[in-house]
């Protein structure tokens, strides 16, 4: 979606997010480019905004933790347009990127991802087949702020990569044990068989 038609953004840095999410009684995590960047201990390049994962289950408790902000959903996903998201209301699975400013005259500043969860399984919504133990689905910093496994954030940055995606990869990719890469290249070939990156995750028995 474009910042020209829907507004400015002004990301919120993670510990300013981690302040807002301090009190909260649901599980959160910084994703994108800034996960990434709490993974390897230093920034990496300019951010264009910054995104929050919650599990959609608690999307009644986000909704009303974040009761002052403006929320708007993306509505459809990926077309441009925005809509408020009312207090009450229970956004279907089709439905999954809110935006949020402190103020309606403020500029955007966090987008909330809500991703699926069956029990205690993280499920990915664009392959139900891959799942994750949700108590392994993120970090902490050394300054107490949770984001997303590099392994996990690689993951959502596999289906279309751009050359922002792939200096994240390099950047983070010294820092994956066997495990992590095992988990990451199959979750990779479940949705782009043929990904660049499977070359570099995997020990060559394993290609």
């Amino acid at each position: 979606m474009s910042e020209d038609t829907l507004g400015p953004w002004v990301p919120e840095r993670p510990e300013d997010v981690a302040e807002v999410f301090a009190q909260a009684d649901f599980p959160w995590w910084i994703a994108g480019g800034y996960a990434i960047e709490l993974a390897v201990g230093h920034e990496l390049r300019p951010h264009s905004d910054l995104d929050v994962l919650v599990l959609r289950r608690d999307q009644t408790l986000v909704r009303g933790f974040l009761a002052d902000w403006d929320l708007y959903v993306a509505d459809p996903p990926g077309q441009g347009k925005l809509r408020p998201w009312h207090p009450g209301e229970v956004l279907q699975p089709s439905l999954h990127d809110v935006w949020c400013r402190r103020t309606p005259k403020a500029p955007w500043s966090v987008q909330l991802m809500l991703d699926e969860a069956e029990g205690t399984q993280w499920v990915s919504r664009r392959a139900p087949a891959i799942r994750r133990p949700i108590d392994q689905l993120g970090r902490t910093s050394e300054t107490g702020i949770p984001y997303l496994a590099p392994e996990v954030q690689l993951f959502y940055k596999a289906k279309a990569t751009r050359e922002k995606d792939a200096t994240d990869f390099e950047a983070v990719l010294p820092l994956l044990d066997a495990p992590a890469r095992a988990w990451l290249a199959d979750a990779i070939r479940v949705i782009v068989p043929g990904h660049p990156w499977l070359g570099r995750l995997l020990p060559v028995s394993r290609r």
